[in-house]
């Protein structure tokens, strides 16, 4: 799998980092939706068993092996200057262009 990241993308992506290390994780919401779900972008700290890593020329992405199958093998990260959200896409299909960015690295888990 791999990820393509415009300019803009990887700019504001970087901005998100806040100067700190991090992962961008691609997953797919179910939890308390209240609709099928929605692709959102996690800042984890570290990569989990059962994570993969994204192929990406950016910074490091990675997807639950359980979820890279809703994922064309590649696709694309856009944004919009004017808006904190980001735009998934492929060449057949749009995942969202209201991809959100969720910071996990400071939220404990049970």
């Amino acid at each position: 799998m791999m990820i393509q990241v415009t300019p803009l993308a990887e700019r504001k992506l970087k901005e998100r980092l806040e100067d700190r290390p991090g992962f961008f994780k691609l997953f797919y919401d179910t939890e308390g939706c209240g609709c099928d779900g929605i692709n959102v972008l996690l800042i984890v700290s570290e990569v989990e068993d059962g994570d993969s890593r994204i192929e990406s020329d950016s910074r490091p992405f990675i997807v639950s092996h359980q979820q890279e199958i809703f994922y064309e093998d590649k696709i694309r990260l856009d944004a919009e200057e004017r808006f904190s959200s980001f735009k998934l896409d492929s060449d057949s299909q749009i995942y969202g262009k209201n991809i959100l960015v969720r910071d996990m690295r400071n939220v404990s888990t049970f």
